[in-house]
C-alpha cells in the first residue's frame, strides 16, 4: 500500500504532468480532427449520389411513358446504354398517380416500403424535390430522392432511390482506419512531449540547481541567458538580478558587522579601561570621578550606536509611526542651525542660511528634525576648517526644496550611487576624528522616502557637496510607513 503514495507522487511532478497534457490535447486534437474529417467524407459521398439521383431524376423523364394508367418504359432493348441506363432507373423506383395508386415498383423499394397517400400527396404539393434516406428490410439504407413527374398533362408520383451501402463501407473503413492509426500517433507525440518538455524545462532545473548550490561563499553565480528573449530568459534573468540583490546585502551585511564590532569595542575598551584605571590606580576622589565622567562619555556613545541600530530596525519593520501636520520648516530649520553653530565654530566652519520668511509643508517634525540633523552632521563633519556650509529652503510649486551645501572635500564619483545603502561609508584616505556606522544618509533616505519625496546629490572631490531635499507641501495622509530604507524612487546624483 506505501507504494501508492509514492506512484501518484510521480504523477505531481511538472514534465509528467506537462507530458500527460501535452498528449490529452493531442488525442483530442486527433479525436476531433478524426469526427470532422469523417462527417465531411460522408458529407461528400451523400452529396456525389445526390448528383447522380439528379441527373437520372432528369433522364427517367424520357424513360416513362404512361398509357391508360400503366406504365411502359420506353427505350430501344438494342441499345446497350439505354438499356443499362433504365435497368439502373428500374432498380428503385415507385411510381403512383396523383390518387397514391402504384403504377409501377422495384422488389427494393417495395422491401423499403411504398409511401402512404398522404405523403404522396405531400411531395406533390410542394412541387420541389424530396430527400429521405430510408432503410430496406435487410438494413441497407438507401438515399431516396421524389417528386412531381408530369405527362401529357397529368401528374404523377416518381421516387427514385440509390443504395447508401458503399458509403457506409467507406466511411467505417475510414473510421477504422484512422482511429487503429492514431494510438500509434498519440505515442509518438507523448515521446515527443516527453523530450520536449525535458528541453523546455532544462533551464528551470538548472535554476533549482543553481538556487541548491548557494550559499554565502558563492553568491556570484549566475546562469547565462539562452537568447530566445522569452518567459525562460526572463526567468534567468530575474533570478540573476535577485543573485545581484542577495550579494549586494551580503556585502553590506559582513561590511555592517566588521564596522558594528570595531564601533562597539572601541567604547566598550575604552569604558573597561577607564573602570580598571579607578579600580587599581585612582586614590583620590577627583581621579575617581575622572575615571566615571570618561566611562559615562563611552556609555553614551555605546548607548547612541544601540539606539541609531534599533532606530533602523524599526524603521525596516514600519513600526514607526508617521505624525504629519503643518509645520513652519523655516522655524525648524533654524533651530537646529543654532544647534550646530557651537560644534561649527569648534571646527572652524562658517554655518549661515538662506530662508524665506515663512515655509509651511506637513511633515513629521521628529523625524523632519532628524533629516535637517543628520545632513548637518555630515556637512560640517567632512567640511575641513575655513569651510562654508550654507542651508537653503525655498518653495517650488507644490514642494518644499531644503538645499544643505558644503565646501568640504566631496564625494568620489564612484561612491555616489551608493551613499544612502545601508551602513555605507565613504572610504577615503583621509581620517576623520569622528567615525559613524554609516546610517545617516540611510535614514535621509527613508524619511524621504515615508514622505514620497525625493533626494538628489552633486558633488565633486575637492569641491563640496550639495544634498537637495524636496518634500511635498500636501502630502497624502499614511499611517504605518513603508519598511524598505533603500533610496527613493527618485534619486539623481551628479
Amino acid at each position: 500500500m506505501k507504494s501508492w503514495p509514492r506512484f501518484w507522487q510521480y504523477f505531481r511532478r511538472l514534465r509528467v504532468r506537462l507530458a500527460l497534457a501535452y498528449a490529452i490535447l493531442f488525442s483530442v486534437f486527433l479525436t476531433a480532427l478524426g469526427v470532422v474529417f469523417r462527417e465531411v467524407l460522408a458529407k461528400n459521398l451523400e452529396n456525389t449520389v445526390r448528383e447522380v439521383l439528379e441527373e437520372e431524376w432528369v433522364a427517367a423523364k424520357g424513360y416513362i411513358k404512361v398509357e391508360r394508367g400503366r406504365l411502359i418504359w420506353f427505350y430501344d432493348p438494342a441499345d446497350p446504354d439505354e438499356t443499362l441506363a433504365a435497368e439502373r432507373l428500374r432498380h428503385v423506383y415507385l411510381l403512383t398517380n396523383a390518387q397514391g395508386k402504384v403504377l409501377g415498383v422495384s422488389p427494393i423499394y417495395h422491401s423499403i416500403g411504398i409511401n402512404s397517400q398522404a405523403e404522396i400527396q405531400k411531395v406533390l404539393r410542394s412541387n420541389t424535390a424530396h430527400w429521405e434516406v430510408r432503410r430496406s428490410e435487410e438494413g441497407v439504407p438507401y438515399l431516396i430522392r421524389s417528386g412531381a413527374l408530369m405527362d401529357e398533362g397529368k401528374q404523377y408520383f416518381l421516387a427514385i432511390g440509390r443504395s447508401l451501402a458503399e458509403n457506409e463501407k467507406t466511411l467505417a473503413a475510414f473510421t477504422r482506419n484512422y482511429f487503429t492509426v492514431m494510438p500509434a500517433f498519440l505515442l509518438v507525440s507523448v515521446i515527443l512531449g516527453w523530450f520536449l518538455t525535458a528541453r523546455a524545462l532544462k533551464p528551470v532545473n538548472d535554476l533549482a540547481e543553481a538556487a541548491h548550490r548557494i550559499s554565502s561563499s558563492n553568491l556570484d553565480m549566475r546562469i547565462p541567458p539562452r537568447g530566445a528573449h522569452d518567459e525562460i530568459d526572463r526567468l534567468i534573468e530575474s533570478f540573476n538580478r535577485m543573485m545581484e540583490r542577495l550579494e549586494q546585502s551580503f556585502q553590506q551585511l559582513r561590511q555592517f558587522t566588521t564596522d558594528a564590532s570595531h564601533e562597539l569595542r572601541t567604547p566598550l575598551t575604552a569604558i573597561r579601561g577607564q573602570l580598571e584605571v579607578a579600580l587599581f590606580t585612582a586614590r583620590t576622589e577627583e581621579q575617581y570621578r575622572e575615571a566615571m565622567l570618561n566611562a559615562m562619555q563611552d556609555v553614551e556613545r555605546l548607548s547612541a550606536i544601540v539606539k541609531s541600530l534599533l532606530l533602523l530596525s524599526q524603521a525596516e519593520s514600519g513600526q514607526l509611526v508617521l505624525q504629519k501636520a503643518d509645520h513652519d520648516l523655516c522655524r525648524a530649520v533654524l533651530d537646529l542651525v543654532d544647534q550646530f553653530q557651537i560644534p561649527a565654530a569648534e571646527q572652524g566652519v562658517t554655518l549661515q542660511t538662506d530662508l524665506p520668511p515663512v515655509c509651511h509643508a506637513e511633515v513629521d517634525l521628529v523625524q523632519f528634525d532628524r533629516l535637517v540633523a543628520n545632513l548637518l552632521s555630515n556637512a560640517v563633519k567632512y567640511t575641513p576648517r575655513g569651510g562654508n556650509v550654507t542651508v537653503t529652503l525655498r518653495e517650488e510649486g507644490d514642494f518644499v526644496a531644503l538645499e544643505v551645501a558644503d565646501t568640504g572635500r566631496g564625494i568620489p564619483e564612484a561612491a555616489l550611487p551608493h551613499i544612502f545603502d545601508r551602513f555605507y561609508r565613504v572610504r577615503t584616505d583621509e581620517s576623520s576624528g569622528e567615525r559613524g556606522l554609516g546610517l545617516g544618509l540611510s535614514f535621509v533616505a527613508w524619511i524621504v522616502k515615508a514622505h514620497e519625496g525625493a533626494v538628489e546629490v552633486h558633488s565633486k572631490p575637492g569641491e563640496g557637496s550639495t544634498f537637495i531635499v524636496r518634500l511635498p507641501k500636501r502630502a497624502p495622509e499614511r499611517s504605518l510607513v513603508e519598511s524598505a530604507v533603500t533610496p527613493p524612487p527618485h534619486v539623481p546624483v551628479s
